[in-house]
């Protein structure tokens, strides 16, 4: 039936039609908005519609041209203009929603003409949605802190600012590229920003397990630190040091996710064995936090991530990744297989990300798939190792004790698939 009624209508009568519609949708939430208030506000259910047909006009006169358009939408603006002015005369504060909206609805019509429906109906819905969640939109500057919004633009810098103008180019001996190595910071800061989002929003609720869980995705090793100065007054050892095993067990998810995205292959190789790796992890830490004494410290672990997106970080993020590729390009020309391995092992003793970014770079080129997976095994085994004595270190001496032990054991394990993976 509706197509049949389509069909009788000239073309140009269905744009008018769906100009009146959506320009009537404008126009009767700001008749709703005016009617709610006593306060004077421009336009409503019929001058929105006729601003809309207005649009929709001179944007069939004007033909190609934009001048005829143009002058038109300079009309319809100095008519809002002096309806703002007058606001501005009546009232201290004016807001300047209305007659925007009322630009909005201009266009939507000029859209419609130019056969962009699709378009045009986006942009009236989003008015409409803009204008009908001014309360919550509002609310939103009161419920999200000043250093959130900077963080979100911090990362949007580093995505869509720096990252399209870096060159995508090999410079040097070591092909080293620019492009490629901000892109890891990219994702490396992704990774960790949607940990560190998540763990805000919960705002710390969830204990200690959970706090692991989210902290693996950003930095077990930090995470680590920062459990094992919170044991010691806690005096829930289980607790805690089955909370740094989990983010021990989530850093070999979080592995995977960062070589797959830029060595398939890579990924593959080391799939099913850091799968299972991370569920022993993940589990065996979930169990352990269970033990009896552990339940009392669950509440209230707090926030463990930090702002991973500050951009000196990230320099330092992009500069260690540069050096750890030409050291392993250094190693495997002048000391082989052994020093590629030795590189790995010193690599776990710190933030073991730019080593095992590196390798991504040079696996099935200058390094074999199999060197490749190994050598992430043993910097993820390594980095264990560190943990385990950092949590010797800063926790108390029960904290401490099962946190060696417990990654002592996942070190071990995380060893064992060096006897077939380098094959």
């Amino acid at each position: 039936m509706t197509d049949k009624l389509l069909q009788m209508l000239p073309p140009e009568g269905v744009k008018i039609l769906l100009t009146l519609f959506l320009c009537f949708l404008i126009g009767l939430e700001r008749e709703e908005h005016r009617a709610a208030g006593q306060r004077y506000s421009f336009g409503g259910v019929r001058t929105f519609p006729l601003i809309g047909l207005i649009g929709y006009a001179m944007a069939l006169l004007s033909g190609g041209q934009l001048l005829p358009l143009t002058v038109g939408f300079a009309v319809i603006g100095s008519f809002l203009w002096l309806s703002y002015r007058h606001k501005l005369e009546v009232y201290n504060e004016a807001g300047v929603t209305t007659e925007m909206s009322g630009l909005a609805t201009y266009v939507v019509g000029a859209l419609v003409s130019r056969d962009q429906f699709w378009i045009a109906t986006t942009l009236a819905v989003l008015s409409i949605l803009l204008l009908e969640l001014k309360e919550f939109l509002e609310n939103l500057t009161t419920r999200i802190p000043g250093e959130e919004i900077l963080t979100f633009t911090k990362f949007l810098l580093l995505t869509f600012v720096i990252l399209p103008v870096v060159p995508d180019k090999d410079y040097g001996p070591f092909a080293l590229n620019p492009f490629k190595a901000w892109l890891i910071v990219v994702a490396i800061s992704g990774v960790s920003y949607g940990s560190y989002l998540l763990e805000k929003i919960l705002k710390g609720k969830g204990g200690v397990r959970l706090a692991g869980l989210l902290g693996g995705a950003y930095s077990s090793t930090f995470t680590t630190i920062v459990m094992a100065n919170r044991a010691r007054p806690a005096q829930t050892p289980h607790t805690y040091s089955g909370g740094i095993l989990i983010a021990s067990g989530v850093m070999y998810f979080r592995f995977l996710v960062l070589i797959g995205l830029f060595n398939r292959e890579l990924m593959h190789r080391l799939l099913p064995v850091f799968l299972i790796l991370g569920a022993i992890g993940m589990a065996g830490g979930w169990m352990w936090s269970s033990l009896p004494e552990g339940a009392e410290g669950g509440a209230g672990a707090g926030y463990l991530t930090k702002n991973p997106l500050e951009l000196a970080s990230a320099f330092v993020l992009a500069a260690g990744f540069v050096v750890m590729l030409v050291a392993t390009h250094f190693a495997l020309i002048y000391l082989g297989r052994g020093g590629i391995y030795g590189l790995a092992v010193l690599s776990g003793l710190a933030p073991v990300d730019p080593f095992i970014m590196g390798l991504t770079q040079t696996a099935g080129k200058l390094t074999s798939i199999g060197l490749a997976a190994a050598s992430v095994v043993i910097a993820a085994a390594s980095n264990n190792l560190a943990k385990a004595v950092i949590a010797i270190v800063l926790a108390g001496a029960k904290t401490g004790r099962q946190s060696l032990i417990l990654l002592l054991g996942l070190t071990a394990l995380g060893l064992l698939p060096l006897l077939w993976i380098a094959r």
